[in-house]
């Protein structure tokens, strides 16, 4: 299987001398450069005690083939079934021995296989500068080697994608009954040097010896026969080429050129973007002007609208997830022109309960709403639309939480973010809000229903409910949005405030006066020619 390293049975043959003997083939110790080298071990129910020692032997053996030391290598273990457990820390031992004694005395914690979990606690707390690894501007390489036999229970794809952005190096290396597609979800790139998959746990110590040769990081850019263009390093898993600032390696692993940084970067712009050397700049359409965030054309400026985001903060969500749900919430903030006198924003978070995070009246600008949804906490628990639907009619479009009068004709939008099915009826208050003349939009994400979707909406449903497969994807539902909720483009069009001391109004104003007085001369003379009528009557029959 390409991209895999699997090991034949014949071997077994081999593993038949001690695992002491086997280490006196390594050769000599590995002198590295400075390494923080995490192992993430699966201690799950699966794996059988036996297959377990084996597994003990195998980071032992690779020990022994390290040069451990605080300047040199540092070593941390973490296992993990159900839930996370820290061996020893990187900071912990700076001696083979302490560390081969508590890898003897480690105990499986033998429950679930929560992988993406060990993946979180490696990134965030294992290779932390308080738990002994060396400050990112050391430069020196994190690497995480995960050993799994099974499928993971929790999803490891995108918390292994911000592990490797943060800059961790992962080697996954499944055993037996490993999930090939996980393994790969997991590792870094290229795939055929950091995913391996062995046969068993029988074959896993003939492995380490030749995973031990992918540890001992061999100054090759020393022999003078890289043939890099600008720079070659050395790495966790040998000679690299790297190129200046500014430009990329080609295919070929050697050559560099000069970067396009508007296909590198996510630039954001919202026309176009023209690299210029080191940097970029967005452009816009002829007849539009570059916002000052350097990257909208236009925003929302014709109109004025009241809008009360409702975000799902349940469970299912997840962490990582409800950052990118904020991350949605601020680029939507990005074309309103948010101010007490122009669009008004809120936010109210549901999962059991409801909270509002902040109501219409209290910033007046985009920069204090976009601060305030960054500082939001997630809730979790569960998903009570109904009850957040409820709480957005009676509550978030009062004047007391800063709705403007009805009497202004300010159009209010209500926009629903949910992931999944609703706990309570949502039918009685989604009817209700769009009775009390709230324009009704709903966004779902992964498991959200359709047919609740469709029914918190307001009509047309194609109008008004958008969808996307999962959080990652969420940003091709903002020009959809955009063209519906921007004043000028949706339904707010025409709507405006106007100060009754600007010439314009004045005219209207008294316009309409002179009409009003007109009309009501007209009725003064009908009354007055009726009142003559009775008097005359009056007087001929006396």
């Amino acid at each position: 299987m390409r991209g895999l390293l699997c090991w034949p049975l014949p071997v077994l043959l081999f593993l038949l001398q001690p695992w002491e003997t086997l280490s006196q083939f390594a050769g000599p110790r590995c002198r590295t450069g400075p390494l923080d080298l995490v192992f993430v071990i699966d201690s799950s129910r699966s794996v059988r005690p036996f297959e377990f020692e084996t597994m003990r032997q195998f980071l032992v053996g690779l020990l022994r083939g390290l040069d451990v030391g605080p300047n040199a290598t540092r070593v941390g273990v973490i296992q993990y079934s159900s839930q996370v457990q820290s061996v020893f820390p990187l900071g912990a031992f700076s001696r083979r021995e302490d560390m081969e004694r508590a890898i003897r005395a480690l105990v499986p914690l033998a429950q679930g296989t929560m992988t993406g979990l060990a993946i979180q606690y490696a990134m965030n707390v294992a290779f932390s500068v308080a738990e002994g690894a060396r400050p990112p501007e050391a430069r020196v390489p994190r690497i995480a080697v995960i050993v799994t036999d099974g499928r993971p229970q929790d999803r490891v794809a995108e918390v292994a994608a911000q592990a490797r952005a943060r800059g961790i190096e992962i080697y996954a290396v499944g055993v037996q009954r490993a999930d090939v597609g996980s393994l790969r979800a997991m590792a870094s790139p290229p795939l055929d040097e950091h995913v391996f998959l062995v046969e068993s746990f029988n074959l896993i110590q003939e492995f380490g010896q030749q995973f031990r040769g992918r540890l001992c990081a061999i100054d090759h850019c020393g022999f003078g026969n890289h043939s890099c263009q600008h720079e070659c390093v050395s790495t966790f898993g040998g000679p690299r080429c790297r190129c200046r600032e500014g430009h990329d390696l080609l295919p070929d692993g050697r050559s560099c050129q000069a970067r396009d940084l508007c296909n590198g970067v996510d630039h954001g712009c919202e026309f176009q973007c023209v690299s210029e050397g080191l940097s970029y700049r967005c452009l816009c359409p002829e007849g539009q002007q570059l916002q000052a965030d350097g990257k909208s054309c236009n925003r929302c400026r014709e109109g004025h609208v009241d809008l009360v985001l409702l975000v799902d903060g349940s469970k299912s969500v997840r962490p990582q997830n409800f950052e990118l749900v904020k991350r949605f919430v601020n680029q939507i903030v990005d074309f309103l022109d948010v101010s007490p006198e122009g669009t008004r924003v809120g936010l109210v978070q549901f999962s059991s309960r409801v909270r509002t995070e902040f109501p219409l009246g209290r910033y007046g600008t985009a920069a204090e709403v976009k601060q305030a949804v960054l500082a939001v906490e997630y809730m979790e628990r569960g998903t009570m639309t109904g009850l957040a639907l409820r709480h957005m009619v009676e509550h978030s479009f009062s004047e007391a939480q800063g709705a403007r009068p009805r009497a202004l004709n300010v159009p209010r939008v209500g926009l629903v973010f949910t992931d999944g099915r609703s706990q309570d009826d949502i039918s009685v208050w989604a009817r209700r809000a769009k009775e009390e003349g709230i324009v009704m939009y709903a966004v779902g994400v992964g498991k959200a229903v359709e047919e609740e979707l469709r029914q918190i909406a307001s009509e047309p449903a194609e109008l008004h409910v958008s969808y996307s497969p999962d959080f990652g994807t969420m940003t091709h539902l903002l020009e959809n949005l955009r063209g519906s909720i921007c004043p000028e483009e949706g339904i707010g069009a025409g709507t405006e405030l106007r100060s009754l001391c600007e010439c314009e109004s004045l005219v209207e104003f008294q316009g309409r006066t002179l009409g009003a007085l007109e009309k009501l001369t007209q009725n003064l003379a009908q009354l007055t020619a009726r009142l003559e009528d009775l008097e005359n009557q009056l007087a001929t029959q006396k």
